[in-house]
């Protein structure tokens, strides 16, 4: 038996009911930055790599194992100089043109619109298409719309036609420029919020395909941002309904334990970088409330979304490589920064929306590496973690009340606690989610289950030698789940024993 303070009590009311858990909050960002598109999901089609169109289909395979809801593209930064129309027709004819946010390197637009529907139909994920406000038109994103969406005959039909889609697609989420306030524009609030309503005003609904419109918000906690969104579409107290010009509020947060320029490695790193990365997860809650709280005052029937479109770890780059492709490894600490991450979106759920992991390959906090020599493809803790809570994709949330739990350690004026946990009903199962956040002692966990008997248990668990340990192409399963004993410990409560800086979901047959 474990020492008291090495113990949690964790009580579950599976038989309350919270929010709904939309499995959009597991969503996906793919920007043209590094090789998250070229080199990651795209391949070309003369690759000796498997793929269909281009589309490298191992990367499909793994992705659609984490039933992967929507995928955000084409950025990000990049959004904001992206002209969707160089990117249609015949690859030959398509213009080149320079990122100038990602490397500055030259790119040939082989990947464009058609390719990027084409991977989301084979991901069976919801297109999230981000438009540019930042150096386009009104006009040229209303038209990107209707030559996606619009059926019959127009112009932006015919054109779609000539390159070979006679079929409108289902684009259901759309969004309003990226980072207004920085590389979208460098914008005062209020002026990106006239924007905002004037782009959502020609962003038509064609025949059944309805958008659910995106105004880009703030970064981290500026509230004054979110409350110029907010001003105007409503008015604070007033009691009437928010006019329905967009749908949802978004808003982006990054887990940094240094400084943004010295940000630390993802891999060599000590036990205090670790507490500072775990302790700026956790404020992620305070964040997320903020927000919400200063939403309700302004749209108390919640009828407006709030979508986290871009969070995770960012780190310095790998030693050797391009700064500006942003890739990094993905350690086991970067699991628990997920795992925490979800507990607070679980909770949150009846305001945030949506949410999208920074990014889906190559990129930041990334699912999969690509190894460029040898074409092996990585899964990474970050992938376990998010295949490991697939059950809580539209499920609804119950109450979770650790009661018990070790002391909370001190990180400078943060308490950061060393427990986290979740857990969600669906279709006679339960799932309960768990972390223990000490990355030295181990946890004895009591699961205190009140309100349905259960059936049955399946436990699977995540660790690791050490919070610094990856998976390489070399290692490919040094980081992967396993089983995890579950023990009842009296009637009505189980017992699980987690290591140090580990995760662990619970699934119960109720």
């Amino acid at each position: 038996m474990l020492s008291k303070a090495s113990t949690a009590r964790v009580v579950i009311d599976l038989d309350v009911p919270g929010p709904a858990i939309s499995r959009h909050l597991y969503g996906h960002f793919a920007e043209h930055l590094g090789r998250c598109i070229y080199g990651g999901f795209y391949v070309g089609e003369d690759s000796e790599l498997p793929n269909e169109g281009g589309i490298r289909l191992d990367v499909v395979e793994a992705l659609r194992a984490l039933a992967i809801p929507n995928l955000r593209w084409p950025g990000g930064c990049f959004a904001d100089e992206y002209h969707w129309q160089d990117g249609i027709g015949p690859k030959a004819d398509r213009p080149s043109m320079v990122n100038t946010h990602w490397g500055n390197v030259e790119e040939n637009n082989h990947f464009g619109t058609h390719e990027f529907l084409a991977l989301c139909e084979l991901l069976g994920a919801e297109p999230y298409v981000n438009g540019n406000v930042g150096s386009g038109t009104v006009r040229e994103m209303s038209e990107w719309v209707e030559y996606l969406t619009r059926d019959g005959d127009s112009p932006m039909v015919r054109l779609r036609k000539a390159n070979g889609r006679d079929e409108p697609w289902r684009v259901p989420f759309w969004g309003i420029g990226n980072e207004a306030w920085g590389c979208g524009g460098n914008q005062r609030a209020e002026a990106y919020a006239d924007l905002a309503r004037q782009y959502a005003t020609f962003l038509k609904d064609h025949g059944d395909n309805k958008l659910y419109k995106i105004a880009a918000g703030a970064g981290d906690d500026d509230l004054r941002w979110t409350e110029a969104l907010l001003k105007a579409v409503s008015c604070l107290g007033c009691g009437r309904e928010p006019k329905n010009i967009f749908q949802a509020i978004s808003f982006h947060y990054y887990t940094v334990a240094g400084t943004w320029e010295h940000k630390g490695s993802a891999t060599d790193f000590g036990l205090d970088d670790y507490y500072r990365t775990i302790a700026k997860a956790q404020d992620i809650e305070r964040v997320i409330r903020a927000h919400s709280s200063l939403m309700d005052a302004y749209d108390p029937e919640r009828k407006i979304g709030l979508v986290l479109d871009e969070w995770g770890t960012w780190w310095d780059v790998e030693p050797g490589t391009n700064p500006g492709f942003l890739y990094q490894q993905n350690a086991m600490r970067d699991a628990l920064v997920a795992s925490v991450h979800f507990d607070v979106f679980h909770r949150h759920a009846e305001r945030l929306v949506m949410a999208n992991i920074a990014q889906t390959v190559n990129v930041l906090q990334a699912m999969l590496l690509t190894d460029a020599d040898s074409g092996a493809l990585v899964r990474t803790p970050t992938y376990h973690v998010f295949e490991m809570n697939k059950g809580h994709h539209d499920a609804v949330s119950v109450p979770v009340h650790v009661i018990e739990r070790p002391e909370a350690y001190a990180v400078d004026d943060h308490a950061m606690e060393l427990v986290s946990a979740s857990a969600s009903v669906k279709d006679g199962r339960g799932l309960v989610s768990l972390s223990n956040l000490d990355p030295e002692a181990g946890l004895e966990v009591i699961l205190d289950l009140r309100g349905v008997e259960v059936q049955g248990v399946v436990g699977r668990l995540l660790t690791a030698s050490s919070p610094q340990a990856h998976n390489t192409p070399a290692s490919l399963g040094a980081v992967a789940p396993v089983e995890l004993p579950v023990n009842p410990a009296s009637r009505g409560t189980l017992a699980v024993t987690l290591p140090p800086h580990s995760f662990a979901t619970v699934t119960l047959t109720l």
